[in-house]
């Protein structure tokens, strides 16, 4: 399975909460794992506001954070250039996304287009996950919290 992980699923890897043990597995059975090079800055953004709120103790928050950059290196980025930016734009006005989301999801479906070959969309984002289902793509988890009756 190729996946790529957008940066609420990507989080779970490094913070323990709800669905971080099916994130890991998840990563275990990945061939290969990639994502928008803009999930570094979403990742500092994402430990420091949990070590801010007291979620995450400031010494966990920098462990975590290493390890991050030290998965980093084997995950598959992508830049975000203007071909991209035009794509997530349009993605962005035809789905209702917001702007970050717009480029998770320009750079799935571009991976997905270049490959040939289906990938998996890891997010745990309402307006992502229905975005990719609506144009076929894999989302996963298969049946999010939020569209549990």
């Amino acid at each position: 399975m190729i996946l790529y992980l957008d940066t609420s699923a990507f989080v779970k890897r490094y913070v323990r909460e709800q669905g971080s043990d099916e994130v890991l597995a998840l990563i275990d059975q990945a061939e290969l794992v990639g994502s928008s090079l803009l999930t570094r800055v979403e990742m500092a953004s994402a430990l420091a506001k949990a070590s801010r709120m007291g979620w995450v103790g400031v010494v966990d928050a920098h462990k975590a954070w290493e390890l991050f950059l030290r998965h980093w290196q084997a995950v598959t980025r992508f830049s975000v250039t203007p071909p991209l930016v035009e794509r997530a734009s349009t993605l962005a006005w035809d789905h209702g996304m917001r702007g970050y989301d717009s480029i998770h999801f320009a750079s799935a479906i571009i991976w997905q287009e270049t490959l040939e070959m289906p990938i998996v969309l890891a997010t745990y984002d309402r307006e992502l996950w229905l975005a990719a289902r609506n144009v076929g793509m894999a989302a996963w988890p298969d049946q999010p919290a939020w569209a549990v009756s």
